[in-house]
């Protein structure tokens, strides 16, 4: 491609408040421009690398035995009804209606779409287990879009669906879908932390997202000292020391506690250790019932693990309004004892304990009365949760639950994410079903996968970068050769490109009426891995120049060696 017909214009410059290393070089490369906040133009040289990303995983995901096709991308209301989840859905659907006023959503993921066409078959075991994909635009209406590619309201995502017999059947290509992946993101330069990770309302116990370690990204997550474990924040679990267990079960008694309404507070006036402190937690959830989560005092509520124990989609903190009028307590004071002898009639609270609460004796905390305590304080036999399991925060230096080592924090970039869907839809969509060796019809058990397109590349770009651009991957490179003529050498330059071009080395030959500086300074942006410079100073050599992207010297290539630049691409 000869740059001066190339819709390609790079830019010196990118808006102050875009901090972001992959946005920048690829505004700057005009890979992408900015339609609207968090929608983009993926142009020419974009697409071609977008391209090449879309080919790797085609080709590692045709080799695993799924299959390639394309699902509408307005999907019926209906079927979003049918599951529920236009009430359970995390970010906001975007609604259309046609002539005929049905109305239809823009697919953020497509569950609903591929269960209500497999549905349609009549499937028997004997046509089990099969996995079907695609590429596909995806709409996600999000609060919040940042950092170029990383986080948009409209997307390429390839998505798969497979579908089992059971959950062993199931397992099987769970594991095989995690060897995929991580050949798929090695190929495209990227390593990889398979990290566990949150299955939302779906629950299960398969959920694992693939994720590039990068300051930029939105993931936080541990990993042990060992590395055996590694888990996101919102699901890691750590072990809960045993702190005072042979101590003997004290009498409660409430005491006056002039204080403020902090934890250290309490530490201070009653000379005791943080963790045998309860902390007192209120949210309200989207039925307006308030839910009471207590801890132990050294730990934090993991919101997120506090939702899935709950069964619900979202959560707020109660205010201190709420508090005083519906649960009659008093913010600062709060605590599980005798707190729903005193709620409004029509208040309900529910009490969700973690289990940290059993590895401490003889607890203190509020009375749900101002400037009153109680200590000696024990579970069971002063209050009874509702709920009792973990919903705890982990925090960098606790324990790893498999006692592989202390957690690591880290953060990064997630580019894919596979997850056990099981009965969900299947149970919820009327006739997803196959007929089994005995006859009876069964539901499909369910798995799904997920690779972003846009935000691998940007992770790309994240990782293979320096102070004067983007340094592409062979594999995925928009070109193979970058071809520079200089000082009046087109026709000799012209020809290098021809004879390059029915080699089928795919060149950008930058043909324009520039200046050297501003040639190289547009090479290194773009980043394609190798550079041909042809001028009057190599020519006078017989030779051309040639430098790889990711180096620092360059060389000469004889020009009767040019065959040779094939061992090179």
């Amino acid at each position: 491609m000869r740059l001066s017909h190339y819709f390609l214009k790079t830019s010196k410059t990118v808006p102050d408040n875009d901090k972001i290393v992959s946005s920048k070089l690829l505004k700057q490369g005009d890979f992408i421009r900015e339609s609207s906040a968090g929608r983009y133009y993926i142009l020419p040289i974009g697409q071609k690398v977008q391209q090449k990303i879309m080919s790797i995983i085609k080709q590692e995901m045709d080799a695993a035995g799924c299959q390639e096709m394309v699902s509408p991308i307005l999907h019926p209301l209906k079927l979003w009804q049918e599951t529920n989840r236009t009430n359970t859905i995390g970010f906001e659907l975007m609604r259309v209606k046609d002539r005929r006023n049905t109305e239809f959503v823009l697919g953020g993921t497509a569950e609903e779409m591929f269960v209500d066409l497999v549905r349609q078959y009549k499937l028997s075991y004997r046509d089990l287990p099969f996995n079907l994909y695609q590429f596909s635009p995806k709409f996600r209406d999000e609060l919040r879009a940042r950092g170029g590619l990383l986080r948009v309201r409209e997307f390429i995502m390839k998505d798969a669906y497979s579908f089992h017999r059971n959950k062993e059947d199931f397992k099987i290509e769970y594991e095989k879908m995690k060897k995929v992946y991580t050949k798929i993101f090695k190929r495209l330069g990227l390593e990889t932390y398979i990290v566990e990770s949150d299955n939302g309302y779906i629950g299960g116990e398969y959920c694992h997202e693939f994720i590039v370690e990068s300051k930029v990204g939105e993931s936080k997550f541990f990993i042990s000292e060992s590395g055996k474990y590694a888990a996101h924040e919102d699901v890691a679990l750590f072990k809960k020391e045993i702190k005072n267990k042979s101590e003997k079960p004290k009498q409660l008694i409430k005491v006056i506690a002039k204080r403020g309404p902090k934890m250290q507070d309490g530490v201070k006036l009653h000379k005791l250790p943080l963790w045998q402190q309860i902390k007192d937690v209120v949210f309200v959830d989207k039925k307006n019932r308030y839910i009471l989560a207590i801890i132990r005092g050294d730990f934090d509520v993991n919101e997120v693990k506090l939702k899935n124990i709950l069964k619900v989609t979202s959560l707020r903190h109660a205010s201190n309004e709420e508090i005083k009028k519906d649960i009659q307590s008093e913010p600062g004071f709060i605590s599980p004892v005798g707190i729903k002898d005193k709620l409004n009639k029509k208040t309900k609270l529910i009490i969700v304990a973690d289990d940290s609460l059993r590895t401490v004796v003889n607890s203190y905390g509020g009375s749900n009365e101002k400037n009153k305590d109680l200590l000696n304080v024990n579970i069971d036999r002063d209050y009874k949760p509702d709920i009792e399991g973990d919903i705890a925060l982990a925090k960098a230096g606790y324990q790893s639950i498999d006692n592989s080592g202390k957690l690591v924090e880290k953060q990064g970039i997630e580019v894919g994410n596979i997850f056990q869907l099981g009965y969900h839809y299947s149970s919820k969509m009327k006739g997803a079903v196959y007929v089994d060796a005995d006859g009876k019809e069964k539901l499909l058990y369910m798995g799904c996968y997920g690779i972003g397109i846009g935000r691998t590349m940007a992770a790309i770009v994240e990782k293979h970068n320096d102070k004067k651009g983007i340094i592409w991957p062979k594999i995925v490179s928009p070109f193979q050769i970058h071809l520079i003529a200089l000082n009046n050498v087109k026709d000799k330059a012209d020809k290098l490109y021809e004879k390059l071009t029915k080699m089928k080395i795919d060149t950008l030959y930058d043909d324009r009426d520039k200046t050297a500086g501003e040639k190289f300074a547009d090479a290194d942006l773009i980043g394609i891995p190798i550079r041909i410079v042809i001028s009057k100073k190599t020519l006078k050599q017989n030779a051309f120049e040639i430098k790889i992207r990711k180096e620092l010297n360059t060389k000469l290539i004889s020009c009767k060696r040019i065959n040779s630049i094939l061992k090179i691409v």
